[in-house]
């Protein structure tokens, strides 16, 4: 099917089956057998819960949730939490699974899971997202612990949540502040965790701009979505002295071809949703965002944003990936065919899962780093983690997400031989 295709086969993929269209393309350069190939691709255990909820006018809810633990060859099992009406389990188990391979690319000693509620946080009062935090405690209290599976804030969950996640936790086990990270610092948080994604978005990048020799100081850069992620990437890069030409959110977003104010923009964003409306630049939508020139272009908010139909159109010469999964199975073959490079949001957008790692840390030892301490590791971890993606990328001839695949398959893969995790040296 050519590129300008309305629709790409690969895009009729379900969300879990693009992760393991990935996953199977370097378990084939890695010679794995199918039996090998089963285990990474299946998880390890998956949770379907509901969770009855009273809320505020006297009545009672009742939500789904899900838990999917996908490896734990490596270590712990580690996820997010996230609430929104749009969960579902296919891809709370494709999220568990890019956690495996996230958490392997750079090399930190945990699995991949994930969590999630269906259900409207913006429909529910403080209180009840309490209750409804408490009683998923509650359900999850077999599969979960500072050494067994330990969840984090995600899409419409935060600090505070992790916070009754603790405390539920310590009424129903006991009190350890590791059996979650992303909490407040007062319980055990760690310093730098608020800028960690931003910035990992920020390093890749930059090692990413080196290695195509690219020159940083005065470079265009797009970012759609100017949330956590999307506002800390837009201040590094300014920092940097590249040029922000436009950022987005769900409203809409704003463009300016000389370069956005971007101090100033965050400081509006934080009293203002509609970016659009900011005083530095033009209304954009998020559609005529991604397809703007630059040299840079950071998608940073919605899944499957580029797909085989604009991927065509899009006009840069590097992608770093802050949203987990931006581009679809036939937009990254689109893109990687017209010469393209991405960095893949295993990598690119690691830099929360490795403070959260940090913070777990901390917690275990009970003595806590300075923020230069925490973003300084960081650094030197993402810096590590690029320069193995990219060799392996040169070594196979292969594209930079193909090979974050082939380095993070391979070092679960050893893990599972040594343990003899069910099959043993002699079947493999």
């Amino acid at each position: 099917m050519s590129a300008t295709a309305t629709t790409h086969p690969l895009d009729k993929l379900s969300t879990f089956e693009a992760v393991n269209h990935h996953l199977k393309a370097a378990a084939r350069r890695l010679e794995l057998s199918d039996k090998e190939v089963h285990l990474i691709t299946r998880p390890y255990r998956e949770l379907k819960v509901e969770l009855p909820v009273h809320l505020d006018n006297g009545e009672w809810a009742i939500f789904p949730a899900y838990r999917v633990q996908h490896n734990n060859v490596r270590g712990p099992f580690k996820g997010g939490l996230r609430y929104h009406p749009s969960v579902t389990e296919d891809e709370v188990r494709a999220l568990a699974t890019l956690m495996t391979w996230k958490t392997s690319v750079v090399n930190i000693p945990f699995g991949g899971a994930k969590g999630g509620v269906a259900c409207d946080p913006k429909k529910m009062s403080e209180d009840e997202l309490e209750r409804l935090t408490r009683v998923l405690v509650r359900r999850l209290d077999v599969i979960v612990g500072p050494t067994v599976d330990i969840p984090a804030p995600d899409v419409n969950t935060n600090p505070q949540t992790m916070a009754w996640f603790v405390d539920e936790w310590a009424q129903v086990a006991s009190y350890h502040p590791g059996v979650v990270t992303g909490k407040p610092l007062e319980i055990g948080g760690s310093k730098g965790r608020n800028e960690a994604t931003g910035l990992g978005v920020l390093v890749t990048g930059l090692d990413a701009m080196k290695r195509l020799g690219m020159k940083v100081e005065g470079s265009t850069v797009v970012i759609q979505g100017f949330g956590n992620v999307g506002s800390f990437a837009a201040k590094f890069f300014h920092e940097a002295g590249m040029k922000v030409l436009a950022v987005s959110n769900s409203l809409g977003g704003v463009f300016n071809a000389r370069g956005l104010d971007v101090p100033n923009l965050i400081r509006y964003s934080e009293l203002n949703r509609d970016l659009g409306k900011f005083h530095g630049g033009e209304p954009i939508s998020n559609a005529d965002l991604l397809e703007l020139r630059c040299d840079v272009l950071a998608p940073s908010a919605l899944d499957n944003a580029i797909n085989a139909k604009n991927a065509p159109k899009i006009d840069t010469k590097l992608i770093v990936e802050g949203a987990n999964s931006p581009i679809t199975a036939g937009g990254d073959q689109v893109l990687t065919e017209r010469g393209i490079h991405i960095v893949p949001d295993i990598l690119a957008n690691a830099g929360g899962v490795t403070v959260s790692y940090f913070e777990w840390v901390q917690n275990l030892q009970n003595y806590y780093w300075s923020q230069d301490r925490v973003l300084q590791e960081l650094t030197d971890i993402l810096h590590t983690a690029f320069d193995e993606v990219a060799t392996a990328a040169e070594q196979n001839q292969v594209s930079w997400r193909e090979a974050a695949f082939i380095v993070a398959v391979r070092r679960v893969v050893a893990a599972q031989r040594l343990r003899w995790y069910g099959y043993g040296k002699k079947h493999h």
